[in-house]
């Protein structure tokens, strides 16, 4: 973890070069930019509007930019891969892991990823083309080809000299995979067990059967809590002949548990996870208009429900002024049971089996709250209008809205989720539309059936 320290010089170096290209300086920005690490300089860039980050691309040194490029979102990746040449794209074969080139080409129009192919050596290219045949939300589009294999006839000895051969060996490398002739996963040795074992012993007397390998279709988030769960570093991608294909290793999942992170966070405001902060204007208004557009359909449904009742409350201003303490508070309890349900469906820790407890304590909660805050309120109601009919009007309204958004918070995004709708994205919006009906109408109702 970074020191105070450590973070504020890193903050003024960033201003510094901030400050450089604002004023023209670009030699000098040059320098400084080109010490950072590639990380670092990736953070400069998302950090910076749209002029000032075409200015620091072009001030990075050569072989810079391979290894800036891999820390950057999604959206500048393709930015920015779509104006390097198709050799320098190539060249990234060399400097970049597999996943990440292929997330890259991801980005590109078909037309130019066919060039990049071209423009490799025949086994990069075989290599790239099988792991851009798999979407990248599958453990196929996470993996790594750089894998170290060994048979299980190999003495210790021999393995440990292969190793050292090589000036390095692939990062997040814990064990090395055991396999047949036919490319089929029988074992795995762990880099500590080689390391300690007699080399006289064979690969086979010291490696571990009990694999927990990764099938080449497992979607991402399900890979992403089996290594949450079991602690794992890395995991064998396998076909459906257990061949092994490649490996996945933690840096790739910590970037999926940030992604659907930030997918929950933007989804709840409507917003597309890859959203840039600082995107250009015309690119981020017809992004937020849409859910604009959709929300503001959803209240003229809740502003039709008031107008249903305008007489009564023509007849009774207090109608008008207590109104948003109904509808407010089924949205907060809405979205409190919303949230839980939501983080549960997406950790797998909510499935058919519970739904039943869950749905059973979400109920008897939002009573207890009901009946709690509805006392309350139909207190403050009587002393504040002098009227003991308006305050047990609130009161029932506010208990039938309560209990009737836990229910909704449970079962939506539940019946959402079975439509492959995403409840993140969709279910804040429909949660809100219920409790404002549900509450105006049940306030207003019982109001004008009273003073009718």
């Amino acid at each position: 973890m970074p020191t105070r320290l450590q973070t504020i010089t890193e903050t003024s170096r960033n201003e510094q070069i901030t400050k450089l290209l604002e004023s023209g300086t670009l030699r000098r920005a040059g320098v400084l930019l080109n010490g950072l690490r590639a990380a670092d300089i990736a953070h400069l860039i998302e950090s910076s509007p749209p002029a000032s980050r075409n200015v620091i691309w072009t001030l990075l040194g050569e072989g810079r930019k391979p290894k800036v490029l891999k820390h950057l979102g999604d959206e500048l990746q393709g930015q920015f891969a779509a104006v390097m040449g198709s050799e320098e794209l190539a060249a990234l074969s060399a400097d970049i892991e597999t996943d990440d080139l292929v997330d890259i080409l991801h980005q590109l129009p078909e037309k130019v990823t066919k060039e990049v192919l071209q423009s490799m050596d025949s086994q990069d290219r075989t290599r790239i083309t099988n792991a851009l045949q798999y979407p990248d939300d599958c453990a196929g589009g996470l993996m790594n080809t750089d894998t170290i294999t060994v048979r299980a006839m190999h003495p210790v000895e021999l393995v440990l000299r292969y190793l050292r051969r090589h000036d390095e060996i692939p990062e997040d490398t814990d064990r090395l995979y055991v396999v047949n002739r036919k490319d089929q996963l029988v074992g795995q040795l762990p880099i500590a067990k080689l390391l300690v074992s007699d080399p006289a012993n064979t690969v086979r007397e010291i490696m571990q059967t009990d694999i927990d390998a990764v099938p080449v279709n497992m979607s991402e988030d399900e890979v992403a809590n089996r290594f949450e769960r079991d602690n794992w570093i890395s995991a064998p991608v396998v076909d459906e002949s257990n061949r092994l294909l490649g490996r996945i290793t933690i840096d790739d999942v910590v970037d999926i548990i940030r992604e659907n992170a930030e997918h929950s966070l933007m989804s709840m405001a409507g917003l597309d996870e890859e959203e840039d902060t600082f995107s250009p204007v015309l690119k981020t208004t017809p992004r937020r208009a849409v859910w604009l557009g959709v929300n503001l359909l959803t209240t003229f449904i809740a502003a039709s429900v008031i107008n249903l009742f305008h007489d009564a409350i023509e007849k009774v201003v207090a109608l008008a002024i207590l109104m948003p303490i109904v509808a407010s508070m089924g949205g907060v309890a809405g979205t409190q049971t919303l949230t839980i349900v939501i983080r549960g469906l997406a950790t797998k820790q909510i499935e058919p089996h519970n739904h039943r407890w869950l749905f059973n304590r979400e109920f008897f909660v939002s009573v207890i709250n009901a009946l709690m805050w509805a006392s309350v309120v139909a207190c403050a109601t009587t002393l504040w209008f002098n009227d003991l009919t308006m305050g047990f009007i609130i009161a029932l309204a506010m208990i039938i809205t309560l209990i009737t958004a836990a229910v909704a918070g449970v079962i939506l995004p539940i019946a959402l989720k079975r439509l492959n709708i995403d409840p993140a994205l969709a279910g804040g919006v429909v949660l809100t539309t219920i409790t404002d009906v549900v509450g105006f109408m049940s306030f207003l109702g019982l109001a004008t059936l009273a003073y009718a």
